[in-house]
Parts: C-alpha cells; sequence; structure tokens
C-alpha cells in the first residue's frame, strides 16, 4: 500500500483520534496531505474541530467528577493541574479559548477547569470556540508548509516521505524535550 492510498484510507481517523488527545502534530500533517490532495482540507478542519471539541469536553467532566481521584494517583498530573489552577482563577476566559495552544497542559487544563467554579455551559461555548480557531489555523500551517515545498514539485516528489517522517520526528522531539524540561528539578535557592 502506498502512502497516498494509506493516508486516503486512514488519514480521517487519525485526525479524529489525535485532534482528541494533543493532535497538534497529527493535524499539521493532515493539512499538508490535504494540500497533496490526498485528504480534503475543509473535512480535515472539520473533523479536528469535532474531535478537539469533544476530548476535552470529556476531560472537563472527567475533572468535575474524578479530579480529586485523578490526581490523587497520578502526582505530574497533581502539578500541572495546580498550575493550571492559578492561570484559570485569573483568566478564566482567555484560558479556555488558548488551551488548545498550551503544549504539556493541554489534557490538564480542561481537567483543572472541570474542578474549577466554571460553569459547564460557559466552558462547553468557549471549547466549540476554541477548537474552531485552532483546527483550521494548526491545519493552514501544514497546508502553508505544503505550498512552499511545492514550489519544488521535483523535490517535494522525490522526498516526500521523508519530509512527512522528519515533520513527525521534529514535533516528537520538541514534545518530548518539553517533557523532559517540565521533569527536571528546580535549581536550589
Amino acid at each position: 500500500m502506498d502512502l497516498p492510498t494509506l493516508i486516503a484510507q486512514y488519514g480521517y481517523a487519525a485526525v479524529l483520534a489525535g485532534a482528541v488527545f494533543e493532535g497538534e502534530t497529527v493535524l499539521l500533517l493532515a493539512g499538508y496531505s490535504a494540500h497533496r490532495g490526498y485528504l480534503d482540507f475543509a473535512a480535515v478542519t472539520g473533523i479536528a474541530w469535532l474531535g478537539g471539541a469533544l476530548g476535552d469536553q470529556c476531560f472537563f467532566w472527567l475533572g468535575r467528577f474524578q479530579g480529586q481521584r485523578l490526581i490523587a494517583r497520578r502526582p505530574a498530573l497533581r502539578l500541572r493541574v495546580g498550575n493550571a489552577f492559578r492561570l484559570i482563577e485569573r483568566h478564566p476566559v482567555a484560558i479556555i479559548l488558548t488551551m488548545r495552544f498550551m503544549w504539556g497542559l493541554r489534557m490538564a487544563l480542561p481537567i483543572a477547569i472541570g474542578m474549577s467554579r466554571v460553569r459547564w455551559r460557559r466552558f462547553l461555548w468557549l471549547n466549540l470556540l476554541s477548537a474552531a480557531l485552532w483546527a483550521p489555523l494548526v491545519a493552514g500551517i501544514g497546508w502553508t508548509f505544503g505550498a512552499l515545498l511545492a514550489r519544488q514539485p521535483a523535490l517535494l516528489h522525490h522526498y516526500e516521505h521523508w519530509v512527512m517522517g522528519a515533520m513527525a520526528a521534529a514535533a516528537l522531539l520538541f514534545r518530548a524535550v518539553m517533557r523532559r524540561s517540565r521533569h527536571m528539578p528546580e535549581p536550589p535557592r
């Protein structure tokens, strides 16, 4: 099975699953794939919007009903939720609208918001708006990257598999570095 067939067959399912769980990498690749004609850009953004909104809504309700039990069992999550609480208390609307762009707190924020006093209807509408901003923006970055590469068609066709692999590897490396920096002990004062 070649790459275009594989993307056409499983691409939308990957976008949905990726959008539920911190899906920037998948969405960037889907935007790139849409530029190449393997996926439809409107479908990619619609599915990413739906997956992102549903995922964060589920994490909100998880925080609302199981938040205390969840953070008691996971010390690393407890620290991230604590940091998220401080942000939510100061700027709840801004945090809900920008939570998708806060790497490292992406799942902790909706859980913390669910544990906070933010009303579920307010979260629902702001979450839908946030996902509506996030999906086309991130997919559009992937599309734009594809457009820039398309200026060199022979080069793109020859190295397309490597370009997609490099994009995925760079995103995973960035995520690993971010996670490692969060787990490093603070220097003594």
